[in-house]
């Protein structure tokens, strides 16, 4: 763990419930692009969001999981077309992270310039950021507390990473309520990705002190909290706790970047459609086993977390939740768990990672 280090979150963070309510507040009179999901849509929230400010320009709800850079495209062009002076984006990973990619622009507004920073194919400079406010309403992403945002490529099966210092949120809105319509599939993904991000920030060549610290309140929290609230779907205790877990899960791997169960969910979603959440999650207890012993640091966070030095007490969560800790329950043979060991080599999110299968 480094003892020497830096920690950088320009974003503004407010909490609360009902916290959405001062929306206009953050807006400021901006001109205002809101993007958000066709659930949201369906859910009758956009009148609701309408009614909080009057600046907002153009709403686009179209966006979909896994944004790919196809799908971008049409909406990034159609919304440089609006005059705007900030993007308003109200829903899970999939519209933050689009919206940070809709945020990014240089003169001209260039799709392909933006698509090629994600890429890698253009250098880091000359480019623009439109401010951005960040509104979850699953408790899962961590996006709003991060500098990069997620997009796919379809027909290569690859993830894309568009990372920019400063691609930080600048505003953070957690109101714990918007998690309340939450179903139950939904909840037990978002916050296996929470602790995906919260105990990966910690076998992490990039963890300090402080995100060790964040990752441990985190990892406790969901793992005593979510199965409670699966049973309990319309307990707003529970979703505010786990609303905060998802908080604190952000400000550890917003510095550290995530690891090698992240770096093997890409391969397993993109070629298997397991949903991101279970993707990046029913490998920790293995990961668990791999690291035991290997790092005092490690081992007295995961005594702090899980009370023993064990994955046992973690393999009972996921047996609550009814989610397989085996690679073959998701169609993985062991031909192609070696097709994903090789896929991991030059994998950014693998290289962070102190543990290895």
């Amino acid at each position: 763990m480094k003892n020497s280090f830096t920690y950088h979150l320009p974003t503004n963070v407010i909490y609360g419930i009902g916290s959405i309510r001062d929306m206009g507040k953050y807006i400021s009179g901006r001109k205002t692009i809101l993007i958000t999901s066709k659930g949201f849509e369906k859910r009758g929230l956009i009148d609701e969001v309408k009614s909080l400010t009057d600046n907002i320009v153009k709403v686009v709800s179209s966006i979909n999981s896994h944004p790919d850079f196809k799908d971008l495209e049409i909406i990034y062009n159609s919304i440089h077309k609006v005059d705007h002076e900030v993007i308003l984006a109200i829903g899970g990973g999939s519209v933050i992270d689009a919206a940070k990619f809709f945020s990014v622009w240089r003169a001209g507004k260039d799709f392909k310039f933006t698509e090629g920073l994600a890429r890698g194919d253009e250098s880091k400079q000359n480019y623009e950021i439109t401010p951005l406010i960040s509104v979850p309403t699953t408790s899962g992403t961590g996006s709003e507390v991060t500098p990069w945002a997620t997009v796919w490529d379809g027909k290569e099966k690859k993830k894309y990473s568009l990372h920019l210092p400063n691609l930080f949120s600048e505003f953070a809105i957690y109101d714990p309520t918007l998690t309340l319509t939450l179903p139950k599939d939904i909840t037990i993904q978002t916050s296996l990705d929470t602790l995906s991000h919260a105990l990966e920030s910690i076998w992490n060549k990039n963890a300090t002190p402080i995100t060790v610290s964040y990752a441990i309140k985190s990892a406790k929290i969901v793992v005593e909290y979510l199965p409670k609230l699966v049973n309990d779907l319309d307990n707003i205790k529970y979703r505010d706790l786990i609303m905060k877990a998802c908080m604190y899960a952000g400000f550890a791997f917003s510095q550290t970047q995530t690891a090698l169960a992240h770096g093997m969910s890409y391969y397993i979603t993109a070629n298997k459609g397991v949903d991101h959440g279970i993707a990046c999650s029913f490998t920790l207890p293995l990961l668990i086993d791999s690291v035991i012993g290997k790092y005092t640091f490690i081992d007295d966070a995961l005594i702090e977390i899980f009370g023993e030095l064990s994955s046992r007490k973690l393999r009972k969560v996921f047996k609550e939740l009814n989610i397989s800790t085996e690679f073959s329950d998701y169609g993985i043979t062991d031909e192609e768990l070696e097709t994903l060991k090789l896929s991991l080599k030059n994998n950014l999110r693998a290289s962070n990672s102190l543990v290895s299968i």
